[in-house]
């Protein structure tokens, strides 16, 4: 079976970084668009970053110019480089896996980052 594993996530100052790491730790499959997301507490679960197999990148306005997507094909794996962290990153971060085709999906489990003083 496919299934995704998340870790990086923790507590962090403002200003501080954090790199989250989502790697397939399943069954082989051709991926697409590998993507991050968060959910806060009150807030609906919205896209952060997603990036596709050829490595464009596309970014939630709040996060432009402090976070990196990346993503190693061969490994399955997806990081989320984080920066410049401030209070609203709090959330739980979901990594998800996209097929080719677009027609199915799958997600992590989450992890949680705190930003916070």
């Amino acid at each position: 079976q496919v299934q995704l594993v998340e870790s990086g996530g923790g507590l962090v100052q403002p200003g501080g970084s954090l790199r989250l790491s989502c790697e397939n730790s399943g069954t082989r499959f051709h991926v697409g668009d590998m993507g991050w997301y968060r959910q806060a507490p009150g807030n609906e679960r919205e896209l952060v970053a997603v990036v596709n197999p050829g490595g464009l990148t596309r970014y939630a306005d709040s996060v432009k110019g402090r976070f990196i997507i990346s993503r190693d094909n061969a490994k399955d794996l997806v990081f989320l480089q984080m920066n410049s962290l401030k209070p609203e990153d709090t959330a739980v971060y979901y990594c998800n896996f996209k097929n080719l085709r677009g027609t199915a999906q799958i997600w992590g489990q989450g992890t949680r980052v705190t930003v916070s003083s």
